[in-house]
């Protein structure tokens, strides 16, 4: 049986549970259930603090679990990314006080308040620079304020909130981070349900990041709609009643569906429908 490490609370749980449902698993009916049987395919589903799910699978404990990349970084727990979720999506920066010209080689024995020690200890010491780490769980941007740090490192979203505690962002990002599905660094035989859990979530991906593009276009100008349109192996062609028109089916990126029509309404075609996609196996 396959025992999966899901977040229980926040965006990185969410968004697991909205992919998890997506490719078929059932979850738990209220936040507080621990555990949760999907009996139609055998798989267990945990649901723990997102900090602690990488020590859970580095372990052995569980056989994989869906975490953010800068919880496992600093966790350094031996466990290693599967695949990207492409949710969840944050960056790890410096701050300071605006108007206070802080750099990151200027950070020698300054106090710096962050969630991710380990994170920020191993950027900062690649560049022979050591500040006095203070490690804090949560509302680090409030530190600066109560007096504890002179800098802080923090995740980043929209910077809203940094702004409002009257802070500006310094340096390059630390971290480009997102949630990720990990499993232990050196194991190699995995149980019964992985590989269709794999299969599964990437299927989702492709189902979300695709649109399906449907078209009625002229044999004068087929060749030009598929150049548009090429799909991933070649588009499907078929030939309609009307006498030297063609219906054409291609998958798109969704970001480009909207040009890409357009490009084919110019073009001639007409009847251009897109459609999501609910599922895939590629």
């Amino acid at each position: 049986m396959l025992r999966v490490a899901v977040p229980n609370k926040g965006a990185l749980s969410e968004g697991a549970a909205a992919i998890l449902r997506e490719a078929g698993y059932s979850q738990r009916s209220e936040a507080k259930q621990l555990v949760h049987l999907d009996s139609d395919t055998g798989v267990e589903f945990f649901y723990l603090r997102p900090r602690d799910i990488a020590t859970y699978v580095a372990e052995g404990t569980l056989d994989v679990g869906f975490t953010g990349r800068d919880l496992l970084v600093d966790s350094g727990a031996s466990a290693e990314e599967v695949m990207v979720l492409g949710f969840a999506r944050s960056r790890f920066r410096f701050a300071a006080p605006a108007g206070s010209d802080f750099t990151e080689d200027r950070l020698d024995g300054v106090r710096l308040a962050t969630s991710f020690p380990r994170v920020v200890g191993e950027y900062l010491s690649r560049r022979g620079v050591t500040p006095r780490l203070i490690q804090l769980e949560g509302a680090v941007e409030s530190s600066i304020r109560l007096g504890i740090a002179d800098v802080i490192a923090d995740v980043v979203e929209t910077g809203t909130t940094l702004r409002q505690a009257g802070l500006e962002l310094f340096g390059d990002p630390i971290l480009e981070s997102e949630a990720i599905l990990i499993k232990h660094s050196a194991r190699e035989t995995m149980p019964d349900g992985f590989d269709t859990l794999v299969r599964r979530l990437s299927g989702v991906l492709i189902a979300r990041t695709y649109v399906m593009i449907d078209y009625d276009v002229d044999g004068d100008h087929l060749d030009d709609a598929c150049k548009i349109t090429p799909g991933l192996e070649g588009p499907t062609i078929s030939p309609l009643a009307r006498d030297g028109w063609y219906a054409v089916r291609a998958m798109v990126k969704r970001a480009e569906a909207q040009q890409l029509m357009d490009e084919l309404w110019n073009l001639g075609a007409r009847a251009i429908l897109a459609t999501d996609i609910a599922a895939s196996r590629l």
